[in-house]
């Protein structure tokens, strides 16, 4: 198992602003991961795919979660703190597909902070496009569906307050704590998580 307490986690449904704030940590020197499934959506627009939630919504996920899989991965020993446009646990359901075994594999042995940071729906600033497809009460849904699943994956959910980018960041960076070196350990147990997400 991986803990990284320095990995923190953006999660949310579409049109939150969670993008917009990782864009202005990054201007401010912090390292970020972009999401994942809105390029696998692109792409498999572009190619003419089937992997898109709205024709394959299984395929889109195996096709995400291998991709976080490698952000993990390929980050697992950075030291410093990174902000990830979602994470694993955010594929877990995801447009009513059942957690493959590889995905339930992956949340157990690769564990980001415990503490999520959730944006909640802002009718104000939603909007759809090619990509996001859902309209504002799937949003809802969304949210209310985080809620319920990040615990019972050994997750902490922290709503992000609706305001301005600045407060939004100031927010994030004081629940996020001091910037600390941390090293990647292996462990049989993640201390303070339910490891088992099957369970």
């Amino acid at each position: 198992m991986i803990h990284k307490p320095n990995f923190h986690v953006f999660t949310g449904g579409g049109g939150t602003g969670k993008t917009t704030l990782l864009a202005h940590l990054q201007a401010r020197g912090e390292r970020v991961v972009a999401e994942n499934i809105r390029t696998v959506i692109r792409e498999q627009a572009a190619q003419g795919g089937r992997a898109v939630p709205w024709i394959d919504p299984k395929a889109c996920c195996d096709l995400t979660t291998a991709r976080d899989i490698a952000d993990f991965d390929r980050l697992a020993s950075e030291t410093a703190r990174v902000f990830f446009d979602r994470g694993l646990m955010d594929m877990h359901g995801a447009n009513g597909v059942a957690p493959s075994p590889a995905l339930v594999e992956a949340i157990r042995t690769r564990r980001y902070n415990r503490e999520v940071f959730v944006f909640p729906p802002w009718r104000e600033i939603y909007a759809t496009d090619a990509e996001r497809r859902e309209d504002w009460s799937a949003m809802e849904a969304v949210f209310e569906r985080i809620l319920r699943t990040l615990p019972t994956l050994g997750y902490e959910p922290v709503v992000v307050p609706v305001g301005t980018v600045e407060a939004r960041a100031a927010f994030v960076l004081a629940r996020a704590g001091p910037q600390v070196s941390t090293n990647a350990f292996s462990s049989t147990k993640s201390p303070g998580c339910a490891i088992d997400p099957s369970t």
